[in-house]
């Protein structure tokens, strides 16, 4: 029996749909990539889940899965989005025969037991509520740990981004999302 996803997740390919689909009951939207700039239908589409029922945006941790990732969030005026990150991971996947540009798994390539803590830590499966912490994490906090704007913040920050697992693309923005969806404190 599959797990329930509780949003529509947004992710690159139809590969990525794929692998999410063997792994979960969920409702997956396909940008095609980059064609999503050109697709007048799927930006409403994405606009539409996102005010109604909030959205999760799950793309690759290379540099084009980001600048897809911030394409989404600039044309989503209203409602939520979950932003969830795959482990930047050296391989390449089973169908193809060379490694991505970055030498990292997609979507497609990471194993079912990773994609289901991703889901489950954003509160995603099945009817596990998110709930907002109360005393979530601000700009201000990794500022004070040292984690931004100082010198050698960027290296601090990816050593923590390597300890929790993410990507070492993500902003301080969404480090801090991040943080507080997954309940993460500062002592942890």
């Amino acid at each position: 029996m599959k797990l329930r996803v509780t949003k529509p997740v947004v992710v690159e390919g139809r590969y990525d749909k794929a692998r999410l689909t063997a792994v979960f009951d969920v409702q997956v939207i396909v940008t095609g990539g980059f064609r999503i700039y050109s697709d007048p239908q799927k930006r409403l589409m994405i606009q539409k889940y996102a005010a109604d029922s909030g959205i999760a945006v799950l793309t690759d941790s290379d540099a084009a899965g980001f600048k897809l990732r911030r394409y989404i969030r600039s044309i989503v005026r209203e409602g939520e989005i979950i932003d969830l990150f795959i482990p930047q991971i050296a391989g390449k996947e089973r169908r193809k025969s060379q490694p991505s540009r970055e030498g990292l798994l997609g979507v497609e390539g990471i194993d079912g037991d990773s994609l289901v803590r991703i889901f489950t830590q954003a509160g995603l499966v099945g009817d596990c509520g998110h709930a907002t912490p109360a005393n979530p994490i601000t700009k201000a906090d990794l500022y004070e740990a040292g984690l931004s704007g100082r010198p050698n913040s960027r290296q601090k920050r990816i050593q923590l981004l390597e300890e929790l697992g993410l990507p070492n693309y993500l902003s301080v923005n969404e480090l801090v999302e991040y943080m507080n969806n997954a309940e993460i404190t500062m002592q942890n």
